[in-house]
């Protein structure tokens, strides 16, 4: 976007009359972006893009009027993340396309609620109501709560707050509505930081979870998301209200009245003596007004005075809400910006640097995020069934360049290791990942898999202003993992799997899955699968010692209630023809003869791996389809599966199952 910005004020596409009325800072913004990116040449050679597409994207921004820049953890999650935010945003500022239909800089991040967390202050660097420490702002907040002991600083952001525990800085810390045991850069360090509490409180909805069992002194039954009652704010300042739909389970209480009972039995009671999240919004409100007269952003005044009743009953609104006063559907369009002299100001960014340098140790890049399907580290998402079906085990996806460099077989193991520490993955060769890079998930923690945490690989530099880790940009080495064998254990309760044993475990229909590598033999599968079964239980197998192979089936009231298979690395049978069976609560006599040879006694049950969860379409039936000539294009798989039809997030995968296949139906792909 630095040589985005260059290119605008070389074409003469600049908004001059924005800029000398709403702006300041433009010249010093403008001869830093020369500086970085002078060109679209300079550009592509930075970026590792080729040099048509560059000039391609400048072209267009240039020509188009209604242009919206949408960026997301890509963006945020660097050392110099907030720099490239000030680029994307200096780019709108010097056409004057912020603040107008179809115009502006857009963060996709948040949706479910960050936005809302911003507006309440449940950041390091604020205070309530969008405020931050200036001496007015403490005071104005001071005053409005009667507080007598105002912070006054800015607090410790997430990576700082654990390195403060570990020094012992911190001895007393209450997590509520996270992981950091997982999430957070060396998560390890963060594991070891969190036992050194000499008070540690959890407020959760799961019994267990990384953090949890970190060493928890305490743990609070927290309400779940349906069960909470409030409201929640969009990146597009829509304040909408949230219901319950799910009663509150035992002694389950929302996060406010834990708070507010907490201050209560410390003798702060009058400062919580909230009824209900109504109290709560109508003093939010209220303080967002307060001495506020246009000065503040964030404005919603105007909803102080709604009752019990009229706040059950709102409805979606945007702010600002401002009392007495039309609130302003867009703010910037006109200026108007919340800076002492209402001008936008524009930010030069330091020149583009990583915070880890690869090197002969660690020659590649490791890149992190979230798959489609799940949220975080899966304490939530990784209940559902459906949503578990598509993504089963933490994979790493390589480059082929880069696999064959390193000796890495799709589909083996690899252990990829960083200077903070090392995680085992499912190896994926794609040619759609960068060379020279890794991708790997988010999403596994203790409680899903055996050494497939992230967090535990991420580096912890961070941003020096927002706080955001570089999650996406670890220098880090890979390496194939040998094991003698891999199977799958289905099961109806958790199980602990031999100790040195590699594992993903996933949720499906009537229990647990779990897929797994090891170095055991046969006979000690066989001994697991016996210590497993009951004195009223039968046990079916098959065990070919010298071949390597077991399968075991316990049933127990003629229901299956574990099915193990093993075999050498590379060899064992998909399982989904058993998790058919597992399904069942009794199985026929055929299904029974069947089961252990890993096949389905009614070949069209049997699927294949999940390709659309919402409709819990698996990959044999789309290629089926496409075989018999059925589906032609992805709107042939919709109609006749329904695939594809209602998220579309799996439209991607099913695209590139058509340009495997034959020319024709490679052409369809390219037009759907």
């Amino acid at each position: 976007f630095c040589g985005l910005l260059a290119h605008l004020a070389r074409s003469f596409a600049l908004d001059h009359a924005f800029l000398d009325a709403h702006t300041r800072g433009f010249a010093e913004a403008l001869a830093r972006a020369q500086t970085i990116a002078p060109d679209a040449a300079a550009t592509a050679r930075a970026t590792g893009l080729a040099s048509a597409s560059v000039a391609q994207f400048f072209a267009l921004f240039s020509a188009t009027e209604r242009v919206v820049t949408a960026f997301s953890q890509g963006v945020n999650q660097s050392a110099q993340g907030t720099d490239k935010v000030n680029a994307i945003i200096n780019c709108h500022l010097a056409t004057g396309r912020i603040g107008k239909p179809g115009m502006g800089p857009f963060s996709l991040t948040g949706q479910p609620n960050a936005m809302g967390g911003r507006e309440v202050g449940g950041m390091a660097n604020q205070l309530a109501a969008h405020m931050g420490f200036s001496a007015s702002a403490i005071e104005r907040v001071g005053h409005f709560w009667n507080a007598a002991n105002m912070a006054t600083r800015e607090g410790l952001k997430a990576i700082d707050m654990f390195e403060a525990v570990a020094q012992g800085r911190i001895k007393a810390l209450w997590v509520m509505a996270t992981n950091p045991a997982v999430s957070l850069p060396r998560a390890g360090a963060v594991r070891d930081a969190l036992k050194k509490l000499e008070l540690f409180v959890v407020s959760e909805n799961v019994l267990s979870s990384d953090t949890v069992n970190a060493g928890a002194h305490v743990l609070l039954p927290a309400a779940a998301w349906g069960e909470k009652d409030g409201t929640v704010t969009n990146s597009e300042r829509c304040i909408s209200r949230q219901r319950p739909f799910l009663p509150l389970p035992g002694e389950a209480r929302p996060d406010w009245w834990i708070v507010s009972e907490v201050a209560r039995r410390l003798g702060h009671g009058g400062a919580f003596a909230y009824r209900s999240a109504a109290d709560i919004f109508r003093e939010h409100a209220a303080l967002s007004a307060l001495e506020n007269g246009g000065t503040r952003a964030f404005d919603i005044g105007g909803l102080r005075g709604l009752d019990d009743e009229a706040f059950n009953a709102l409805d979606p609104v945007h702010w600002p809400q401002p009392e007495g006063r039309t609130p302003a559907q867009r703010f910037f369009a006109d200026g108007g910006f919340f800076t002492p002299d209402r001008k936008a100001m524009f930010i030069a960014p330091q020149p583009p640097m990583l915070g880890e340098a690869i090197a002969e140790r660690f020659p590649l890049r490791l890149n992190t995020g979230r798959l489609r399907d799940q949220w975080h580290t899966m304490t939530r998402t990784g209940k559902s069934q459906r949503l578990g079906a598509h993504a089963q085990e933490p994979c790493v996806e390589v480059h082929p360049a880069d696999a064959a460099r390193h000796g890495l077989t799709d589909g083996g193991l690899a252990m990829v290791t960083t200077r903070f520490g090392q995680a085992t993955f499912r190896v994926r060769i794609s040619e759609s990942q960068q060379s020279g890079s890794l991708f790997v998930p988010i999403h596994w923690s203790g409680e899903t898999g055996a050494a497939a945490r992230t967090g535990d690989l991420v580096a912890p530099n961070a941003d020096p202003h927002s706080g955001q880790p570089e999650a996406k940009a670890t220098a880090a080495a890979v390496a194939p993992l040998a094991y003698a064998g891999e199977g799958f254990v289905l099961s109806r309760r958790p199980l602990s799997l031999p100790h040195g044993t590699w594992w993903a475990r996933v949720p499906i229909a009537g229990g647990f899955g779990y897929l797994f590598a090891t170095d055991d033999g046969a006979a000690r599968w066989r001994h697991f699968v016996h210590t497993k079964a009951g004195s009223t239980t039968q046990v079916s197998e098959f065990s070919d010692d010298a071949g390597a192979i077991y399968r075991g089936a316990v049933f127990a009231d003629g229901a299956l209630d574990l099915c193990l298979f093993v075999a050498p690395f590379g060899r064992a049978p998909h399982w989904d023809a058993v998790k058919t069976a597992f399904a069942e609560r009794s199985l026929t006599d055929s299904a029974r003869r069947a089961l252990l040879s890993g096949k389905s006694a009614d070949p069209l049950a049997d699927q294949g791996p999940t390709i659309c969860a919402c409709f819990g379409v698996g990959l044999n039936a789309i290629r089926d389809a496409i075989a018999r000539g059925a589906a032609a294009s992805i709107a042939d798989i919709g109609k006749a599966l329904r695939a594809g039809t209602n998220c579309g997030s799996c439209i991607p995968e099913m695209k590139k199952l058509f340009a495997a296949g034959s020319p024709r139906l490679k052409s369809s792909a390219r037009h759907n």
